[in-house]
């Protein structure tokens, strides 16, 4: 019997053990997703606290630039680097299990919403008058993250008077009725939920979407609109979280289908506003009854209705765009929206001022870094409405006139803020530098007339401070604490002197019934 050797190239073999070493990492690539990414991205990679990782959601992200947020972190996330963790072989491997579809992609349609409502107690059932003695206009509404509950402050007398479990991960702030009776939270993977704050009760869940971003009320109680990740499609139900429709969103031809980046409520308008994030519209949505048909293609005679129209109740009235909208602000009178459209890939930020009326963009907004609009406020400055926003990459406050859209101050802060506050009863802001590592402990107080810095609170050094609300006459100011043995801090609005404070795990937003609902220049909307 003859033994033959077989001779192999040292190059073709350094080359095949590297090449089985990359089969043998990707291989591994699900492993190291379970260990590094479920907890936040979800086993199944359908999304929790952080974003679904699918290519349909990871389309505008090149995969250098996804090996580099996962090596470096991402600012203004809670997203941590693993440059340390993993090396760029495992990295890479993540990032191409990342972007392989799921087969088949999960469904989340009409079947599936209606089957997983759940009513506790059916409408009319319960009392028409509030369950304690305290102003139901000045509670507050506070989301504690840390063991996932959510408590209800007595706004007079700073005291919690409930506290009940809420779904996991809730996300884009509670919305409310505007008689503030009612108030909608909406969680990460999709649960809606209606609880009477008078009677202090969970009354009806649903789950709309696989993977959401957040939930509006409209202006009259009626509606609420979801805006989904997961599927691409903006959700309308009934205020008893009765499915009314579903919108599948996608460019006018059908062939780009895109995530929802937000929505939000304008009610002088009686519609929702919505943000896509992957194509270069904006959506208006009536919930008029009457509102006015839409041009769905080629139109003859507008006065006579010849040519293809669509019914314009709750139907999308839609505004072209120059670029992508991941971020948007009202104007106080509802007739703007003010932009922002981050590139991750390029690192650039542009802005756009965005006519509802005429259905374009009217100007071009100033704007660097990382503007967080969706936490500006507005107030009046030597006789005009200005609107002031934090900045997620860098310690800035831009202040813009609402006329000219230019900036008249550039506020430099301690570092990156993501919330802004303040109330017409006050002459200060509040910002906070919660993205910064050296100064995450520090909020920073603006007077609103003279746009400077005049103070600097650090309660605890070294640990979260940010996010504030005023009580509704804007007398106190609570302040989150942001840690798991945290609590709200309470201040004297004028003095900027400590109160007291309530204990809390991890309160990361708290919401005042009348400044929501009264719309105040001093709140977000």
């Amino acid at each position: 019997m003859k033994h033959w050797r077989i001779l192999i190239p040292a190059g073709f073999a350094a080359w095949f053990l590297f090449g089985m070493a990359q089969l043998a990492e990707a291989a591994d690539a699900p492993a190291a997703y379970q260990q590094h990414c479920a907890s936040c991205h979800g086993a199944d990679r359908l999304g929790g606290v952080g974003p679904a990782l699918l290519p349909e959601n990871l389309a505008r992200l090149r995969k250098p630039e996804a090996e580099k947020v996962i090596r470096e972190g991402r600012p203004a996330t809670q997203m941590p680097p693993f440059g340390q963790a993993l090396n760029d072989a495992e990295i890479k491997a993540l990032v191409d299990y990342a972007y392989k579809p799921i087969v088949p992609m999960p469904v989340w349609g009409e079947k599936e919403i209606t089957a997983s409502r759940v009513v506790n107690f059916a409408p009319g059932s319960l009392p028409d008058k509030p369950a304690f003695s305290a102003d139901p206009l000045n509670l507050f509404v506070v989301v504690e993250t840390g063991d996932h509950h959510v408590s209800i402050l007595d706004g007079d007398k700073l005291e919690r008077i409930h506290r009940f479990p809420s779904r996991y991960a809730l996300h884009g702030g509670p919305k409310f009725t505007p008689d503030g009776r009612y108030v909608f939270f909406a969680s990460r993977d999709g649960w809606i939920t209606k609880f009477d704050l008078w009677n202090l009760k969970v009354i009806a869940e649903v789950r709309a979407g696989i993977n959401t971003r957040n939930a509006a009320v409209s202006g009259d109680g009626k509606w609420v609109a979801v805006a989904n990740y997961l599927p691409h499609s903006l959700v309308i139900l009934d205020a008893d979280l009765n499915l009314k429709k579903i919108l599948p969103v996608s460019d006018k031809d059908g062939k780009t289908t895109s995530r929802v980046s937000a929505v939000y409520d304008a009610s002088p308008r009686q519609s929702f506003v919505a943000a896509l994030k992957d194509v270069k519209e904006v959506w208006e949505v009536s919930y008029n009854p009457k509102a006015d048909d839409i041009p769905a293609g080629m139109i003859h005679d507008f006065k006579y209705k010849e040519g293809k129209f669509i019914p314009g109740f709750l139907n999308p009235r839609r505004s072209f765009l120059d670029d992508y909208l991941d971020d948007f602000y009202f104007t106080q009178d509802y007739h703007e929206v003010m932009g922002a459209s981050r590139d991750d890939a390029k690192g650039t930020v542009s802005g756009q001022v965005i006519n509802l009326d005429v259905r374009k963009k009217i100007a071009e907004l100033p704007l660097t870094g990382m503007p967080h609009l969706g936490s500006g406020i507005t107030w009046k400055w030597q006789g005009r409405s200005v609107m002031a926003t934090p900045n997620l990459n860098e310690g800035l406050v831009s202040v813009i006139d609402l006329q000219t859209w230019q900036p008249v101050r550039q506020i430099r802060t301690r570092g990156p803020g993501f919330f802004m506050r303040s109330h017409e009863n006050s002459r200060y802001a509040w910002t906070d530098s919660m993205m910064s590592k050296e100064f995450k402990d520090t909020m920073q107080v603006i007077d609103k007339q003279t746009l400077e810095i005049v103070a600097e609170l650090k309660p605890e050094p070294g640990k979260t401070f940010a996010h504030v609300e005023f009580t509704k006459d804007g007398r106190y100011v609570l302040a989150s604490l942001w840690e798991m043995d945290g609590a709200l801090i309470v201040y004297d609005a004028q003095t900027l002197k400590e109160v007291k404070r309530i204990p809390m795990k991890k309160p990361v937003g708290k919401y005042n019934v009348w400044n929501k609902i009264s719309k105040s220049e001093g709140t977000s909307h």
